[in-house]
């Protein structure tokens, strides 16, 4: 008689009330939540503020900020900034090709007055800067899904074909 007034399906025990020492859930999945939660926070996960890496030279100096870890699928900016000690014929920012592989280039800010790639760099020309003169190039991209792991390059400023400075460029890229 007791079951009269349920729904179909729904017994005593559905409605009994659990014991002191019922878990409804396990703790081991919420130490794992947690622990994603902390390593998220403290951006091991990705999503921490781009780094600077700098090269400075007698002719010029050489930034370049770009997130280190980022997560596939994802938009990042990068900049690169270049402030002339002494006069440059022709400025150069060469990238070298492994450090794009398998990213999505969509824009690039302000173009360049030529582009080439030879020999597995991508090399932009920006023309002559004179000294105390900074050139500011950001390039908005995005990871493809293919990419695993991440890319490995360089970046490095030109003077027409001589180099004056060079940074290592190193994205990590995770699932």
């Amino acid at each position: 008689m007791a079951q009269a007034h349920f729904p179909d399906g729904v017994e005593d025990r559905h409605v009994a009330v659990p014991s002191r020492l019922h878990r409804h859930a396990n703790p081991l999945s919420l130490l794992l939540l947690g622990g994603m939660i902390v390593l998220a926070l403290f951006g091991i996960l990705g999503g921490r503020r781009a780094e600077t890496l700098s090269a400075t030279s007698s002719a010029a100096d050489l930034a370049v900020t770009v997130p280190h870890t980022m997560r596939s699928g994802i938009f990042f900016e990068m900049r690169v900034e270049v402030t002339a000690k002494r006069a440059i014929a022709d400025a150069v920012v060469a990238i070298d090709a492994s450090a794009w592989h398998d990213l999505t280039i969509n824009t690039q800010i302000p173009a360049a007055d030529k582009e080439e790639a030879t020999d597995g760099v991508f090399r932009f020309h920006y023309g002559p800067l004179k000294a105390g003169e900074r050139l500011t190039m950001k390039v908005d991209g995005q990871i493809n899904p293919p990419l695993t792991v991440g890319t490995r390059g360089r970046v490095a400023l030109l003077d027409g074909e001589a180099e004056l400075a060079s940074v290592p460029l190193h994205i990590r890229v995770l699932p």
